[in-house]
């Protein structure tokens, strides 16, 4: 969990866009038993603080491996922006925090594939909550990267994947047996990988929205735009998964597609 020290989140934003350093995040772990392998700064929830702040403080752990010879055989880095807080007021639009959370993912991506330790890395990736928001062919479809110099680039790979062939992949590159039934019998991501390596590095592709977009305040809305507002004020967005699932997917919806019919009323 994180909390920063500043009573408006835009200063946030604008600390991380420019790169003054004023805005200090404070640290807390929930895990305990994790905390001796955790970063002692990496925020959390609530989304106080962008996910490019995040993807900084990674490419500077990356420079101090880099610097030492080694890394760690296995990484998790949680990019918790996409998750959004609606339309509330004083936080950025929910575009605008997708695409900080896009942003960062690729400078992840570029930090590991700048690195020495490119040739030997594997990046998998796929979003937290996917069921969230149905996707445009199937419910159960969702995003999944799998990001490495042996991997086909620019290809799409059809096979059924999921969470759990995506965790059986991870051992299978690590030599680790299987923690249970279901990544035992869940069917690893083969099908993104040949034999020919490309090193070519990656270089993050610019935002195209602006990151420090913010929603407009109470009393410059009316009609829907202030019945959403305020029942994403409502929302409970200090954790995880504690937002309404269907109040955040409206919520979403009409700020991308307005007053339009929601799929499935």
């Amino acid at each position: 969990s994180s909390d920063v020290c500043s009573s408006d989140l835009l200063d946030s934003y604008e600390d991380t866009l420019k790169g003054t350093g004023k805005v200090k995040v404070q640290v807390k772990p929930t895990v305990k038993a994790l905390e001796p392998f955790t970063h002692p700064g990496y925020p959390g929830f609530p989304c106080t603080a962008p996910d490019i702040y995040r993807a900084k403080l990674f490419a500077n752990q990356m420079a101090e491996w880099e610097k030492a010879g080694a890394m760690p055989n296995l990484v998790y880095v949680f990019l918790p922006c996409d998750h959004t807080e609606g339309t509330r007021p004083g936080s950025p639009t929910p575009r605008a925090m997708v695409a900080d959370n896009d942003l960062a993912l690729g400078q992840v991506v570029e930090a590991v594939s700048k690195s020495k330790f490119w040739p030997k890395a594997c990046i998998v990736s796929t979003e937290d909550d996917p069921q969230a928001g149905f996707d445009h062919v199937d419910g159960h479809r969702t995003v999944g990267f799998c990001i490495s110099p042996y991997t086909r680039g620019k290809g799409v790979d059809s096979n059924c994947y999921n969470q759990t062939g995506m965790v059986k992949t991870i051992e299978l590159i690590l030599g680790l047996p299987p923690m249970n039934q279901m990544d035992l019998a869940a069917t690893p991501m083969l099908g993104c990988f040949h034999e020919k390596p490309d090193f070519t590095p990656y270089t993050a592709v610019k935002n195209r929205i602006p990151l420090d977009e913010m929603n407009p305040a109470m009393n410059r809305l009316q009609g829907s735009a202030l019945k959403w507002a305020r029942k994403s004020v409502a929302l409970d967005f200090t954790k995880e998964d504690h937002a309404d699932e269907d109040t955040i997917n409206r919520i979403l919806w009409f700020s991308q597609r307005g007053d339009a019919p929601f799929p499935g009323d």
